[in-house]
């Protein structure tokens, strides 16, 4: 994949930065971790198409035993009677290298941390133009990401959502026991295949998160964020 972190900005607001003025050294620090964390990313990821029923309160994966609850994500793919699962991340070396930081220097790991939460939402966007390509043929495109932990999805369908993608072994990727994604900096998310004339559906708005009112991170306006 071509290289990371491209956007400056996103790192910055991940930081919490608001065109505030940066200082030379603090302007300096951050481009160097940037550079640190490009060196350190080991992106992987993987994801599958499934077909789906639609029941009252979920979605169902037909062949499998897995369904998705939700009146949320029932409405996300309202229109789609495919979905895809994906999961995404950016390798051990990147966790390993935040906890060292924790310890000597909590400047550097709040900044590495954004540079790496900026990294993963970078590959995430990268993967969804790789689908777009590969849905585009039968006129089709994709719904936004909804991953596990938005809205009323449930996180703790983590382990599930891995053993579906076999995620373990394809990527490295798993859950603990409170379905924390390890390593940390991956995300698993769900999309939508739908008609290209049927895609009215509007983007994942912040004021529809559960998260809204304490988030630090959603942008000026009701985009979602991550």
């Amino acid at each position: 994949m071509n290289k990371f972190l491209q956007n400056k900005d996103e790192v910055l607001r991940y930081l919490g930065y608001k065109n505030q003025v940066l200082d030379k050294v603090t302007n300096d620090l951050i481009d160097e971790l940037m550079d640190e964390m490009r060196s350190l990313i080991k992106a992987r990821y993987v994801y599958k198409f499934f077909n789906i029923r639609k029941e009252k309160d979920r979605i169902c994966i037909l062949n499998s035993n897995f369904s998705i609850a939700g009146e949320d994500i029932r409405k996300h793919l309202d229109k789609s009677e495919v979905c895809i699962l994906m999961a995404a991340t950016l390798g051990n070396s990147v966790d390993e290298k935040i906890r060292y930081y924790e310890k000597i220097s909590m400047t550097k790991a709040l900044i590495l941390d954004a540079c790496a939460t900026t990294a993963i939402e970078e590959l995430c966007d990268r993967i969804c133009e790789e689908l777009e390509e590969v849905v585009q043929n039968e006129n089709n495109t994709l719904t936004s990401r909804y991953s596990p932990g938005y809205g009323d999805l449930p996180i703790d369908i983590q382990k599930r959502f891995l053993a579906m993608l076999s995620a373990e072994k394809s990527i490295g990727l798993t859950a603990s026991s409170n379905s924390i994604l390890i390593p940390r900096k991956s995300v698993t998310a769900i999309v939508g295949v739908v008609k290209r004339e049927n895609n009215s559906i509007k983007r994942i708005s912040c004021l529809q998160c559960n998260k809204y009112s304490n988030c630090m991170f959603r942008k000026g306006d009701d985009r979602c964020g991550n």
